[in-house]
């Protein structure tokens, strides 16, 4: 059987604390990279640019806004070449471990037959090692239920694959504009591992970065959470050949943290409980 090609799609801005571990977290087992950059201020670009790699496309465009962050993504399809079969959705705040990426592209290398493919997220707050409990979670995919994220599609098998909506309800979809995630569920490949995703943590090396992102206030949260097992956290966050420039950040949250999470905490889970709100933000 023909092995399937897999190349990733990342479409960043201001991502400077995660931007090198994401990236060096998926590189190894992918056979492409497009990485865009929407203008970024924090120094994500040179992050990005350390990185040598033939696997790596990097790319500058225009600033994010709602509707641009959907216009590049169709963008990156349009520009992707036929000779891969797969697209796999890499934001620039997602971090992989050795063992769920492997598992993961190995699949998908060789099963070319399924249409996408789920796994779940560590939604983490306070620092890297902990997270949002799965009850939390709200995204309803391949018949389960819980912080789950569909991030590899085949192209080959979604005729007209496609993204629509604004950032926050963003999704891609096929010909006939049905969800890829509302296609035959015998189509989609479930796999129970995980990868980090800081979408509640500060993401920019800057205050400024971060306040340029739409939406990216919104999504800091104070929250305590559980505790990751270590062979879920990702070995990249422990490199110590990285370049000087590339922050670390395996310290863990500060006591402020600690202190206002606890106070917002049962607000938060009491909320969950009364309002059942849609995926999404």
């Amino acid at each position: 059987m023909k092995r399937a090609k897999i190349i990733v799609h990342c479409l960043v801005q201001n991502e400077g604390r995660f931007i090198w571990y994401a990236i060096n977290s998926v590189s190894p087992f992918v056979d492409k990279m497009m990485v865009w950059d929407m203008s970024s201020i924090d120094g994500t670009d040179q992050m990005i640019q350390t990185i040598k790699s033939d696997k790596l496309e990097f790319k500058k465009v225009l600033p994010g806004t709602l509707d641009g962050l959907t216009i590049e993504r169709q963008k990156m399809l349009e520009s992707t070449p036929p000779e891969y079969t797969w697209i796999m959705i890499l934001d620039g705040d997602e971090i992989w471990p050795e063992k769920s990426i492997k598992i993961v592209t190995d699949f998908a290398k060789s099963h070319s037959e399924y249409e996408s493919i789920v796994v779940r997220t560590n939604n983490l707050v306070g620092d890297i090692y902990h997270r949002l409990p799965e009850s939390s979670g709200r995204y309803a995919l391949a018949r389960h239920r819980g912080h789950l994220a569909l991030r590899l599609m085949n192209r080959e098998l979604i005729k007209g694959l496609h993204v629509n909506l604004p950032h926050g309800t963003q999704g891609f979809f096929d010909s006939n504009n049905v969800l890829v995630q509302d296609r035959n569920p015998k189509k989609i490949k479930f796999f129970d591992v995980t990868y980090h995703h800081a979408t509640h943590l500060t993401r920019s090396g800057s205050i400024s970065g971060d306040n340029e992102v739409s939406k990216r206030k919104q999504k800091l949260k104070f929250e305590l959470g559980e505790k990751i097992p270590r062979k879920e956290i990702p070995e990249i966050f422990f490199e110590t050949k990285r370049p000087k420039i590339i922050p670390s950040v395996i310290e863990k949250a500060s006591l402020l943290f600690w202190l206002v999470s606890t106070i917002q905490t049962p607000l938060r889970r009491l909320k969950r409980k009364l309002i059942n709100s849609p995926a999404g933000y």
